[in-house]
């Protein structure tokens, strides 16, 4: 019995070693797995974040060529209807317009909510319900809640501070950008705004969504029935000239079409005076994007912000002496001075890399004299006409600064060359602001997060980001803050899931992966020629093939999206035996629609490119957003070209561009012939 017992414990016992060996095989593979996992969704969530940055960046560099339309177009076009400085300024007459909202009848056919002012707690339930079915609130209501919303924001502080009680928590969330559903998930899981249960939205409200009126129309009432338990700061998208940019211009226009201007103009005086910052029981700032070290609390505490409709575009200078160069001298060329010391002011105060910065001009084929120069902003150009002292430069750069920055996790503080403004700082300015000002962290926004929150600078700062599946469903989660009163943040994690709801993680990091990759590879394609001119470099024997080293080097060389171009060989192109990429391969799986006949390859892919930017300039030619340029709107437009570019073309020669430029003679212009028309090639082009 005994040689028995020893025989079944000797097969237990390798039944057991056996066992054990499987489990930790499970184990390691899992742990590969879900490593793997993690890398596939931190890569792709940076894609989407480059090529989401290089698109701000851009849009920062062409605000130059808009602010001169802006500030000049005036002058050309005479006592004529102002096409151009309409979008961002009002003269009274307009102004009061703008508040006799009352002529505007509400007719018997409205379906949509009915609330009355002064608002109550039922009207914000009466609006909650009825944007939830989709209806749309009547302009009278609209532009009512607007012209309310401005009259309150005027009375408030720059920097509000507010305090907790024992019994209440305070709620904060971060970018929404036009998600709706997001909002009323907020709202279903938190609860409403009361006394009870005080919110703080932090900035970005608008954009890129599909909703961003009605969430504007839900924050604001609940504004104006508890402005002591809602609180607002700005984002750097409620920015004019960015909403021209990023939809929510679009948005409104397309709801309201015959008062969109209205409520644009409104919205514009409202983005100006919303606070720039919140601080909590005198211990937690506030903000949307950062800081930097000459950030001042005192300073933003005192400044005038309701002349910085747009931060992208600087206030007008007042009359005044040019300041003695001796003055102040910047660490940071973010501050919008000259890198050498001197007080002279450059604007806009937004940093744009010299090195690969696009210098572009944007001509015309169809007129033998008519070619219009687009150049976009370098980080050493002067604005015409807006000289600015020391210290209106010291003032912007302030607010540009706390909206635009992000943190870092090196020392020092930067320009933010990813964005192209703003700074990077680090845990180092972090520390030295709040123990300047006695608080105990920082709170922003302003970053897409996987989670929907991440803690750094030695928790420090945290930032939190409220728009799930920003970038593409199931790209990242959404989350809010609780904080109680003895000031311990607690983190509340969601995701709006439709399509996703029913997939398992790996698909949903597939599905998600493949987006980004499509995104990367249209860009790819997009700068073929210049891609394929860096590669050829490395090849001068023209084999299509070059090592991988060579690969990474020019593709961030031409693209500088700050990505693991090596990570990402694989899916981007196709890798021989010996370690070399046959570039070729990169452009196989694309091809752009092009959307004129008989056009060169590599217009077509410039035209692709920069398709955003030229369709914002189409946007802001076209006054009444029809999604047509009439003969007239283009007439003013070229009048204000040739001037810009002193050109004399009399109005024959420019209805003779107009109607070559409309082909189908349908009388007016649409974006594909204008685009068409506009051709974009690279200014040093010996071409």
């Amino acid at each position: 019995m005994g040689c028995g017992t020893s025989v079944k414990t000797e097969n237990q016992t390798k039944k057991s070693e056996k066992a054990i060996k499987a489990a930790v095989l499970i184990q390691r593979w899992y742990r590969f797995y879900t490593a793997r996992l993690e890398m596939r969704r931190r890569y792709t969530l940076s894609i989407f974040q480059s090529i989401e940055y290089a698109e701000e960046q851009a849009q920062l560099q062409l605000s130059n060529f808009f602010t001169f339309m802006i500030d000049h177009f005036a002058q050309v076009n005479g006592p004529g209807p102002d096409l151009i400085s309409d979008i961002v300024n009002c003269s009274r007459e307009e102004q009061r317009q703008l508040e006799d909202y009352e002529v505007l009848e509400v007719p018997d056919s409205y379906d949509g909510p009915q609330i009355s002012f002064p608002l109550t707690v039922s009207d914000t339930n009466t609006l909650l319900h009825g944007l939830k079915q989709e209806k749309q609130l009547h302009a009278r209501y609209v532009l009512q809640l607007f012209h309310e919303t401005h009259k309150f924001l005027k009375q408030m502080p720059n920097v509000v501070h507010i305090s907790t009680s024992y019994s209440k928590e305070l709620t904060i969330c971060g970018d929404l950008h036009g998600k709706l559903d997001d909002l009323l998930l907020i709202f279903y899981k938190n609860g409403l705004p009361s006394p009870e249960n005080p919110y703080l939205f932090n900035g970005d409200f608008v954009d890129r969504g599909k909703n961003s009126v009605e969430i504007l129309i839900i924050l604001f009432a609940f504004l104006l029935v508890y402005p002591n338990h809602l609180h607002l700061n700005r984002g750097n998208h409620e920015d004019p000239i960015m909403n021209m940019r990023y939809g929510f211009t679009k948005e409104i226009m397309q709801k309201y079409k015959n008062h969109g201007q209205k409520m644009l103009h409104l919205l514009e005086d409202i983005y100006s005076q919303l606070p720039l910052a919140t601080i909590v029981d005198s211990k937690i700032l506030i903000l949307h994007g950062g800081i930097a070290d000459t950030t001042d609390l005192d300073y933003l505490t005192s400044l005038k912000r309701g002349k910085y409709k747009s931060v992208l575009r600087p206030p007008k200078p007042q009359k005044h002496n040019k300041p003695n160069q001796n003055n102040t001298s910047s660490q940071n060329t973010m501050s919008g001075h000259k890198t050498d010391g001197s007080d002279e002011c450059y604007s806009p105060a937004l940093f744009s890399q010299s090195k690969g910065t696009h210098n572009m001009m944007v001509s015309t084929g169809l007129s033998r004299n008519s070619i219009l120069e687009i150049h976009y902003l370098d980080s050493n150009i002067q604005m015409p006409d807006t000289e600015l002292t020391a210290t209106e430069c010291e003032e912007w750069k302030q607010v540009v600064d706390i909206l635009w920055s992000d943190p870092r996790n090196q020392n020092g503080c930067l320009p933010n060359s990813f964005r192209g403004g703003g700074c990077y700082f680090g845990p180092d300015v972090t520390a030295k602001l709040l123990d300047k000002y006695n608080l105990k962290m920082l709170i922003r926004s302003h970053e897409c997060k996987e989670e929907g929150y991440e803690i750094c600078h030695n928790g420090k700062v945290i930032t939190i980001f409220s728009a799930s599946n920003y970038y593409d469903e199931g790209s990242n989660r959404g989350a809010y803050l609780k904080l109680c009163p003895a000031l311990a943040p607690r983190f509340v994690q969601y995701q709006v899931n439709k399509c996703t709801r029913k997939l398992t993680l790996h698909q949903r990091v597939s599905a998600v992966e493949d987006s980004a990759f499509r995104a990367l590879q249209e860009k790819i394609y997009t700068h073929r020629s210049d891609l394929m001119k860096a590669f050829r470099e490395h090849d001068p024997k023209e084999t299509g093939r070059i090592f991988i080293s060579e690969w990474a080097l020019s593709m961030e060389a031409v693209l500088r999206l700050n990505l693991p171009w090596r990570t990402l060989r694989s899916r981007l192109a196709k890798i021989n035996s010996d370690g070399t990429v046959e570039y070729l391969s990169c452009f196989e799986d694309l091809q752009i629609q092009q959307p004129v006949k008989e056009v060169q390859p590599n217009l077509i892919e410039t035209l692709q490119r920069y398709r955003a930017d030229l369709e914002l300039v189409f946007n802001i030619i076209d006054k009444d957003h029809s999604g047509l340029i009439s003969l007239e709107e283009f007439r003013q437009t070229w009048k204000f070209f040739s001037s810009h570019l002193h050109i004399d073309i009399d109005d024959e020669t420019i209805d003779d561009l107009a109607h070559s430029i409309d082909s189908n003679k349908d009388g007016s212009i649409d974006f594909h012939e204008f685009l068409e028309a506009f051709r974009v090639v690279n200014k040093f082009d010996k071409k």
